[in-house]
Parts: C-alpha cells; sequence; structure tokens
C-alpha cells in the first residue's frame, strides 16, 4: 500500500492538471507564454513620416517597416562570413521601399532622430550605410521632424533614384503638403486652434482632434 508522500504526490500532479492546489495560478496555465501585443510599433514620428512617404510615393513602390539588415542582405560564403553575418542579424531599417511587383529592395530610408546624434549611433550609421553602398541598394537619411512635406520627401527619394523622379512628381491625387503635426498620445493629426480665454487667450496652438478625450497640444506662438 502507497505511503502518505507517494498519495500526495499523485493527488498533488491531478491537482495541478485542474489547476487546484499551490502549485497552480489561479485561472492560469503554466503553459501560457509571457509576450504581450506592442502598442509602439511605430513612434509617433515614425508613424508620421509613414503617413507622408505612402502619398510620396503612391503606388510607386511598396513600403516596408523595421526590416532587418539580415532578411535584406547576405553574406557569401568564406571563412570570415559568420563574423560579418553576426554584425547585421540585429540591426533594422526604419522603411524599405520595394518594387510592388517583385518586392525586390530599392531603398532603404532611416528617420534619424536626436538618437542618432550619439557617437554610438553615428558608428551604427556609418556601418550600415557601408553595408548597403556594397551591397549596391541605395539607402536615404532623413532628419525626424514633427511635420514633413510630401514634394521635399519626393525630391530626396529622387536625389538617391533619379529614375524614379518622373512617377514620384506625378502621385494620385492627394494632398501636396502635410504640415499638421502628429498627436504623440493619438497618432492622429492636429488641428490649430487659438485660445478664447485665460492666461493665453489669443494664441495659437495645435490640439488633438480627439479633444476633450485627448487633451494633447503643442503651442505655436
Amino acid at each position: 500500500m502507497a505511503d502518505k508522500s507517494e498519495r500526495d504526490g499523485c493527488f498533488g500532479f491531478f491537482f495541478k492538471l485542474l489547476g487546484i492546489g499551490p502549485g497552480a495560478r489561479s485561472g492560469v496555465t503554466q503553459n501560457v507564454l509571457p509576450y504581450r501585443l506592442r502598442d509602439n510599433f511605430l513612434s509617433a514620428a515614425e508613424l508620421a513620416f509613414f503617413r507622408v512617404l505612402q502619398q510620396a510615393v503612391g503606388q510607386s513602390y511598396s513600403i516596408n517597416h523595421k526590416v532587418r539588415l539580415w532578411d535584406v542582405l547576405y553574406v557569401p560564403r568564406s571563412d570570415d562570413s559568420r563574423t560579418h553575418e553576426n554584425k547585421i542579424r540585429s540591426k533594422h531599417v526604419d522603411f524599405l521601399l520595394c518594387d510592388p511587383t517583385t518586392m525586390q529592395p530599392v531603398l532603404a530610408i532611416e528617420l534619424d532622430d536626436t538618437t542618432h546624434n550619439r557617437k554610438d549611433r553615428q558608428d551604427r550609421d556609418a556601418f550600415v550605410d557601408k553595408a548597403f553602398a556594397a551591397a549596391a541598394l541605395s539607402i536615404l537619411h532623413i532628419k525626424a521632424a514633427r511635420a514633413y512635406s510630401i514634394t521635399e520627401v519626393q525630391e530626396q527619394i529622387a536625389a538617391v533614384l533619379p529614375d524614379t523622379a518622373t512617377f514620384l512628381s506625378s502621385p494620385p491625387p492627394l494632398p501636396q503638403e502635410s504640415s499638421e503635426p502628429s498627436c504623440s498620445k493619438c497618432h492622429t493629426t492636429m488641428v490649430r486652434r487659438k485660445a478664447a480665454k485665460g492666461v493665453h487667450a489669443g494664441k495659437r496652438f495645435w490640439a488633438c482632434v480627439n479633444y476633450p478625450n485627448c487633451r494633447e497640444i503643442i503651442g505655436i506662438d
């Protein structure tokens, strides 16, 4: 006949299967993985630029986000190929324009915010630029801003890819300029307002279109 410790062990095993007892957490099995969906896949600056980029290239290119260099480049087999592979495994570019039919990469775009002023980021950027140059793939650096001009983005792309100048200058009918900043909380465009009263009466500011649910503002005056 089984002693008490053996019986407790058997019962404990079945209790855990049923989610009962000290070995089980309330309503959660031990097989549930701890992953959660990010709310900030694109930052506010990246999302604002993406919207302008969509209008700048229209249907001419497919726009891809946060693409690893490892998915774009490869290293021919050699004695030191593993070393070069390791250098690109964890690096990515913010946007990658591809041919919409073949999905062949055409242009990498980096949105440079203030972090790119750091020495380590500058060294990283220099390496990425050299890596793309070695693979004969162009890369364009655009300074992060609150608002972007569609026409200026088209001109910057055309300067790197001269063959695209003709069809980028005639995109589908869309607003030609985007001067409204993006709300950092809602990631939507903001509208121009003027304070009617209070200490700021008469002053202009940008307000989120979701007011009063969102009260984010950007001063103008």
